[in-house]
């Protein structure tokens, strides 16, 4: 259990990482710290509306563990933690290959900014904006979107060594996508993270300020 603890904002990421207990809960340091680096970068270039949530998606870890945390950064605590998907053509257990290209099937890393809910093929979903360019900034023309899966389970993981994949959505289980799609819309940041070098030496958003 994630202990709750009320954060300052002066609070540097690395003691909020231990402070939250997020390396028990399996999120990696470098996750958390380029999340935040990114997360400041936007807050303060005005494009994140909803500044107290930070969702995070850690593909250093494979997809039969609970890669998506939920902060409430205002409260200190994490509201979720579960599974998530990545593109089928990104890889099976990990994810290891990413494009920004129509029809690639693959997930995109980095920054989004997410944006208003809608009932589409999966039902209740929520649109993401990608905000780097080349990166991730195809996501609306992709129609990549957070929704429900019922491929997103324990036990077919448990069966095959890796959850089911989409065409390169981050899908969550269904019996907790509508309390975390309803808390992280309109506004927030989501930052997708992989330990993959092109994409963190070519990331505007992670680089220092001049």
């Amino acid at each position: 259990m994630l202990k709750p603890v009320k954060l300052h904002a002066a609070a540097s990421a690395a003691m909020m990482y231990d402070s939250l207990g997020l390396e028990t809960a399996g999120l990696s340091r470098q996750a958390f710290e380029r999340a935040m680096t990114g997360y400041h970068k936007l807050v303060s270039e005005g494009k994140i509306q909803k500044d107290n949530i930070i969702s995070i998606i850690d593909f250093s870890l494979p997809s039969t563990s609970k890669r998506l945390f939920v902060i409430d950064l205002e409260e200190g605590k994490v509201l979720f933690n579960t599974l998530v998907s990545h593109g089928r053509n990104s890889g099976k257990a990990m994810a290891t290959s990413f494009s920004n290209r129509p029809e690639s099937f693959k997930s995109s890393l980095g920054f989004y900014v997410t944006g208003d809910t809608y009932q589409g093929q999966h039902g209740y979903s929520l649109r993401l904006e990608g905000t780097e360019l080349g990166i991730n900034d195809k996501a609306m023309e992709r129609g990549i979107v957070m929704h429900a899966a019922d491929y997103v389970n324990d036990k077919l993981g448990k069966a095959q060594g890796y959850i089911g994949r989409s065409l390169g959505c981050p899908a969550v289980p269904v019996n907790v996508h509508k309390k975390i799609i309803g808390s992280i819309r309109n506004g927030t940041c989501l930052f997708i993270y992989s330990p993959d070098r092109k994409y963190l030496a070519s990331s505007r958003v992670l680089q220092p300020a001049a």
